[in-house]
């Protein structure tokens, strides 16, 4: 943060779905309005609708919109806001965007740009590590960036090499090199990704761990730069880079290994004078820990965190922008009981996840004890082919692990969504693994059993004519007279998310 001019009364969200929805029930919580700024493309959406004022910024293409760093300030300013909170993704980890947010007087709500271009850049953020004797690695993180001399490079560390983004993270921009004649093209690809997501084409090599947990630690540093740790969460279950399901607090860590992390945790994010909260990751292979990188932001999977923990992330960046948000030496947090998180994503399991835009239908979330939902859309909302087809976050809570899968399992049985494919049932079959349910998984677990689309079940006649039912109200009165031959097969349509 680079300046606390004391109580806000107005904040503004560069960001857009769930996450903005996250920032304004905080605000709310506050007794804070907020401005939201979107795009032509997501005025049917729940943030929309939630937010004390609305400015569209741009039209949906991101580089004219949530990337726009002027349209962002412009319309925070219009709005009458005294901060900007970016969430994640987008904007979030950009350093000129926080730059330009406190040049125009307003306050970043989140660490400052020294801080993020210090941590969050991930090749200054090695250097930085390699410093304070952190494990890293083995890799390249030069400034020559021609394909040809990443290539050198590559071959130098030896194949399988990972290539990534360096001023981002969260998948993009990230693609695995099994040997050198793939490398050039996946390279540029790339190079083309991070760029078209981050604003920068820098990509940086790390040799591929093929047996790796993903690990991370939760870091907090109040307004006087005290960093803590709020413990660690797994989060080896990953589709091509992206995770799908996290939890808290891992089940791969020995108490001693916890310790460990947590303390190098803290301290690289100490040497990057870190406000506000931010994750440092890390790959754990054969007992041995190394630093991955670390996100200057708040994280899709925060609320596992939040709810071993019972701790309110957003709140406190919010109250620590402010200048008031100071740790209590006194406070002892320790972890209760299990938290599973799983994203909810609009696509088509059974074609290997393509994704899967249009209208809304009848959208239920079944309520009960320890069930937490967090999502950007209702019934009636379009699910657009612009952005992040992640239209929800399940989570839950129970006293053990193996509860909160059982419980994970029968929310996700329970859940109704109409109108589009989502993963739903793929969620299950992953929560219901042998290797997830002992917590032996590693980065390659899907890759290793879920490769493959996976198969679609038969449905029973009652259940096609149910399915064929709902379709018809979903879709409104202008398909409710059609011929029920059109709508017979739920597999021409979408049937509870199926």
């Amino acid at each position: 943060m680079t300046k606390m001019p004391g109580k806000f009364t107005r904040i503004a969200i560069a960001n857009r779905g769930e996450v903005a929805v996250r920032i304004i029930k905080a605000c709310e919580e506050l007794g804070i309005e907020t401005v939201l700024l979107h795009s032509e493309a997501d005025i049917n959406s729940r943030a929309y609708r939630m937010a004390t004022k609305t400015i569209c910024i741009g039209p949906a293409a991101t580089a004219e919109s949530y990337l726009n760093i002027e349209a962002n300030i412009n319309g925070a300013l219009a709005g009458g806001a005294q901060a900007i909170h970016p969430g994640f993704g987008f904007l979030s980890e950009n350093a000129d965007f926080a730059e330009a947010v406190s040049n125009a007087g307003l306050t970043f709500i989140g660490p400052s740009a020294e801080a993020i271009r210090s941590l969050g850049d991930k090749v200054h953020c090695k250097e930085l590590a390699k410093k304070a004797g952190l494990p890293l690695v083995p890799g390249y993180q030069g400034e020559n960036q021609q394909v040809a001399n990443l290539i050198t490079e590559a071959e130098r560390i030896g194949y399988p090499v990972i290539v990534k983004a360096a001023a981002g993270g969260g998948g993009r921009g990230m693609k695995l090199i099994k040997s050198s004649a793939e490398a050039a093209e996946l390279i540029e690809s790339a190079q083309r990704e991070a760029q078209s997501a981050f604003g920068s084409p820098k990509v940086f090599l790390e040799k591929y761990l093929d047996r790796a947990k993903h690990i991370e630690f939760q870091i907090f540093g109040d307004a006087t730069g005290n960093v803590v740790h709020f413990f660690d969460r797994e989060c080896s279950v990953q589709r091509r880079h992206q995770k799908i399901i996290e939890e808290a607090t891992s089940p791969s860590l020995t108490e001693e290994l916890r310790r460990r992390m947590g303390e190098a945790a803290c301290a690289i994010a100490t040497l990057g004078k870190y406000k506000g909260a931010g994750t440092v990751e890390f790959l754990l292979q054969d007992g041995e820990f190394y630093l991955l990188e670390v996100n200057t932001r708040l994280q899709v999977e925060h609320p596992v965190t939040e709810e071993v923990l019972g701790v309110d992330l957003v709140k406190m960046q919010i109250l620590t922008a402010q200048g008031e948000y100071i740790h209590d030496p006194k406070m002892i947090r320790v972890p209760r009981g299990h938290s599973i998180e799983c994203r909810i994503y609009a696509e088509n399991p059974f074609l290997g996840g393509v994704p899967s835009t249009g209208l809304l239908g009848h959208v239920e979330w079944p309520e009960g004890p320890g069930r937490r939902y967090e999502y950007g859309f209702d019934s009636g909302d379009t699910i657009t082919p612009y952005y992040d087809p992640m239209i929800a976050k399940v989570i839950v809570w129970d006293e053990n692990r193996q509860r909160a899968i059982q419980k994970m399992i029968r929310v996700l049985k329970d859940s109704v969504v109409f109108g589009v494919h989502t993963n739903i049932p793929y969620l299950i079959e992953i929560l219901s693994h042998k290797e997830f349910v002992m917590g032996t998984m590693t980065t390659r677990f899907i890759e290793t059993y879920f490769a493959d689309p996976i198969k679609e079940p038969e449905l029973t006649e009652v259940e096609k004519k149910i399915a064929a039912a709902a379709l018809a109200q979903a879709r409104g009165t202008q398909h409710a007279g059609a011929t029920a031959s059109a709508s017979a097969s739920p597999w021409m349509t979408y049937w509870r998310g199926i």
